[in-house]
């Protein structure tokens, strides 16, 4: 193991009663990086979060830290903070108290304690509100207290298991921003748990997308965007279009496709490796698609306009395809152009990304 490398997860399982919860799961986190666990609930990804906290046991595998195995570690001697949904704040404790309550279980000295509370509640924009409670602040300063009992273990990996549900859409935001600039400042290790998109494409370095306990994919937002490796990833992750294909050829990086019921040909790029006659999916998002427009790619497909949907920076349009096939494309700053009835779509071979079915 590198030592770039903070955690690894091998061959770990979980079952719960008849529940096979954690399937198999590999994994390796360098340090420094902002992990998120991606997926619908139920799928496993907070389990694993709290198997590496230690709040479970797994059945089988191991779970190494800094290169040590820490399967049989009760959760304080993991150096594992973890950062709950509800934040799990003493309501009876100030601020003060509140970020310094691990550090007073070690019984550190208390100048030491006194340091680096404050410098914890420096970093997350809350000096000066150490003898406050945490009924008198909003959810947002809650969460900031939250994450500061984290950051004063000097831990080099914080845990964080959707701590920005409870907020409102715009404070979601800013407190997004605020973590990945802590993390980012002081270099932390942060494994985020979520199921919302757009939290885990804004934040992440990797995601690891989940799927009924197993891991589907791992990768950079854009990969997981762009290039997913399943058709359950594309579709979980954003809003996709999808089109069966069938593989003509395949060579050097390309791979010439027909579909549709004209038997329309197209040769796109792809890393898989390929056979003739092999059944695949075109995955392609509803913003590389435009209306109308002649020299915008060489895919070709007509359809009708059903219906259109105003969401401020864009129009998203949904249209049937003479086969009955409906499609999904999003136009953006289009101003008062609105497009109705027959329309012709197009996307640039480049823009189409091909699905290998396993």
């Amino acid at each position: 193991m590198s030592s770039q490398t903070l955690l690894e997860l091998k061959n770990v399982n979980k079952v719960f009663g008849e529940n096979h919860v954690l399937k198999n799961i590999h994994l390796t986190i360098e340090r420094g990086k902002f992990i998120t666990f991606l997926g619908p609930s139920g799928c496993g990804k907070t389990t694993l979060l709290r198997s590496i906290a230690g709040f479970y046991t797994i059945d089988e595998g191991e779970i190494r830290m800094d290169g040590r195995v820490v399967n049989d570690l009760p959760p304080y001697k993991r150096g594992t903070p973890m950062v709950f949904q509800e934040y799990a704040l003493f309501p009876h404790m100030t601020v003060f108290d509140n970020v310094a309550y691990g550090l007073d279980i070690q019984k550190r000295p208390e100048a030491e304690v006194l340091q680096r509370v404050k410098a914890a509640l420096d970093k997350v924009k809350l000096t000066g509100l150490e003898e406050r409670y945490p009924h008198q602040m909003s959810g947002g300063q809650q969460q900031r207290v939250a994450m500061a009992r984290a950051i004063v273990m000097n831990s080099p990996i914080i845990l964080l298991d959707e701590p920005l549900s409870n907020l409102d859409a715009k404070l979601r935001e800013e407190v997004r921003v605020e973590l990945r600039n802590i993390q980012m400042e002081l270099g932390l290790t942060v494994i985020y748990v979520t199921h919302d998109q757009l939290e885990a494409l804004s934040m992440s370095d990797q995601i690891v997308v989940f799927n009924k306990g197993a891991i589907d994919q791992c990768g950079t937002p854009h990969e997981i965007y762009y290039k997913p490796r399943t058709a359950y990833v594309a579709d979980f992750i954003g809003t996709t279009n999808f089109l069966d294909a069938v593989v003509l050829s395949a060579d050097n990086g390309t791979a010439c496709v027909s579909f549709g019921h004209s038997d329309q040909t197209l040769t796109l790029p792809t890393t898989e490796t390929l056979a003739p006659g092999e059944q695949v999916k075109l995955c392609i998002r509803p913003e590389s698609l435009r209306m109308n427009q002649p020299d915008a790619g060489q895919f070709i497909m007509n359809g009708q306009v059903v219906s259109s949907m105003f969401q401020g920076e864009k129009e998203r349009y949904f249209l049937q395809a003479e086969d009955g096939k409906e499609w999904i494309v999003d136009a953006y700053d289009i101003g008062e152009i609105s497009y109705r009835g027959q329309v012709e779509l197009r996307a640039m071979a480049d823009k189409i990304h091909l699905i290998k079915l396993t």
